[in-house]
């Protein structure tokens, strides 16, 4: 998830990428022990799973964390697939009764807990955590009243009645909430260990985690290792005896490190290849029902008018981008909800159903409203600085757009990159004018998407907040109603994109680098980028 040096290191990178693909390496995989290496292309920012929201933190948490459940190598959750062994649920749908195996361990050899499910789930609402997953568990009885500082710890529905009987109660029904359960946020923490060490997950020494693997090396920007958790409920299932994790940003060192045998999983081809890459059977694309799309810091001049949002989301050309940027089989993205997604009808497609809220490349539109907002064919507009971490696709992505918004209204705009967890630090700090961002979906609902851009959500870092949406998503939340639920998120979405705080830019795809031996690891639709649990090395 980096990019860009000087030219001429640039021009040289490229010139050995050229070489590399036109040499066939050999396809052979030879050790002692079972051990992939996966490039995750950057350095986790936290390894805390009450504060991890990125994709490369979530996927180090998949390999180290059990929930309630998990999905199986089908993508399937069932009963015993994770902590929980059973579950029963009342007849109005707000109470859960979970039954947790007797048989886990935590990688220190403690036996996991629903106490350890209390404690994280507490702990990831407590105001004094600043999580900003913590409105995935607002579905609780008083879970948004105790982050808010409403109530006490002990008014939330959540409560371990025995140390293997977890009882969870709702604020209202929550159709997808199992699903929820299988997310990283929500994964149970060693109490003892935590309270002991805040600090905790800084240092491999103190990690204690109840997954597949555990952390034995961090090599800060360089690389992870996991082992095999010998303490693991189902290690019988787990094959890798070790798992590493590169950190290598740029996209053509990636793919020479593939085509050298020194990496088996990479997922950033670079993007003048990917064509030809796809074409000869070396990459895999793999539908990922996830949203590419730009933030406004609504808060700051000119992104504090709506017309200049909507200018600005009108006058780019995303097929252009799609077919010759990118060049996967991306979509255009004409709304925020990408396809995928069930309606109320399970047949119907949520987005095939709400449609498209614009029309892509309407410059004759985005015209009129830079003018109506005071700025005549881009006159007196001033430059503006986009933000984003040091990658590849970010840069010519934002490059080509800024084409077109000079072509097409007269904007200039400045392009800063910077390294990964500073540019969190700063998109969550409000440090910026324009920046991109990626939403992939936690669970199977439209509503993973949509409740993100609430008034001072966790994850709204537009500034902007709506009373009429905030309602929507509320009285959608509350609603047991299916084809009411589904209305209202429609509507909902409707005045997102009306106020144009974000800008979707495509869907994605993931393309991923496969060497033939690696077997059984797969990328999920929800949560992290890949499965390791059922990987095995096969030669």
């Amino acid at each position: 998830m980096r990019w860009k040096r000087y030219l001429a290191i640039v021009l040289i990178i490229l010139a050995l990428t050229v070489t590399a693909c036109g040499t066939k390496q050999p396809e052979i995989k030879q050790q002692s022990e079972a051990v992939l290496i996966y490039n995750l292309g950057t350095e986790p920012e936290i390894l805390d799973p009450a504060k991890a929201s990125g994709r490369p933190e979530i996927t180090v948490m998949a390999a180290l964390f059990d929930g309630l459940v998990r999905y199986n190598e089908k993508n399937e959750l069932n009963k015993g697939s994770g902590m929980a062994v059973d579950w029963a649920v009342s007849p109005d749908g707000l109470r859960y009764i979970f039954k947790l195996r007797q048989d886990a361990k935590w990688s220190n050899g403690d036996p996991v807990t629903a106490g350890d499910f209390e404690f994280a789930w507490k702990r990831l609402l407590a105001p004094e955590t600043g999580a900003e997953y913590a409105y995935q568990l607002f579905y609780l009885k008083n879970g948004q009243e105790y982050n808010s500082g409403k109530v006490t710890a002990d008014q939330v529905g959540v409560k371990a009645l025995d140390s293997y009987t977890l009882q969870v109660d709702l604020a209202s029904p929550t159709p997808y909430f199992i699903a929820l359960t299988a997310t990283s946020n929500l994964a149970p923490l060693n109490k003892k260990v935590v309270e002991a060490n805040p600090d905790w997950h800084k240092a491999v020494e103190t990690y204690v985690s109840n997954g597949p693997f555990e952390l034995v090396s961090w090599q800060h920007h360089q690389k992870l290792e996991l082992k095999k958790n010998p303490n693991y409920w189902d290690a019988s299932s787990v094959k890798l005896d070790k798992l590493v994790m590169t950190m290598v940003e740029s996209r053509d060192t990636e793919l020479i490190m593939f085509q050298n045998n020194e990496i088996d999983i990479g997922e950033n081809p670079p993007l003048q290849e990917m064509r030809k890459l796809i074409s000869e059977g070396v990459a895999t694309v793999i539908p990922d029902p996830s949203t590419y799309y730009y933030i406004f810091n609504t808060s700051k001049p000119p992104f504090d008018d709506v017309r200049v949002r909507k200018a600005l989301a009108y006058a780019i050309d995303r097929k252009a981008i799609v077919e010759n940027v990118l060049q996967a089989g991306q979509k255009p993205a004409l709304a925020f909800v990408p396809f995928g997604f069930s309606d109320a009808s399970a047949e119907k497609d949520f987005r095939v159903v709400g449609g498209s809220y614009f029309k892509d490349n309407d410059v004759s539109e985005a015209k009129a409203l830079l003018a109506e907002a005071g700025y005549p064919g881009g006159t007196g507009f001033p430059e503006i600085e986009f933000l984003y971490n040091t990658n590849e696709s970010h840069k010519k992505i934002a490059e080509a757009i800024a084409h077109m918004w000079k072509e097409n209204l007269g904007i200039k705009v400045k392009l800063v990159n910077q390294e990964w967890g500073i540019y969190l630090n700063n998109r969550f700090q409000g440090n910026f004018q324009l920046t991109w961002s990626g939403w992939g979906p936690d669970y199977p609902d439209p509503m993973t998407f949509l409740d993100v851009y609430v008034s001072d959500g966790g994850h709204n870092e537009t500034a902007w907040g709506s009373a009429q949406y905030d309602g929507l998503i509320g009285r959608a939340k509350l609603s047991g109603n299916s084809k009411e639920r589904f209305a209202l998120m429609h509507e909902a979405e409707k005045i997102l994109m009306d106020e144009m705080p974000i800008m979707p830019i495509y869907y994605y795809v993931n393309v991923t680098l496969y060497k033939p031996w690696v077997k059984g690891v797969f990328s999920p639709p929800f949560g992290p980028q890949q499965e390791f649990k059922w990987g095995l090395i096969k030669k």
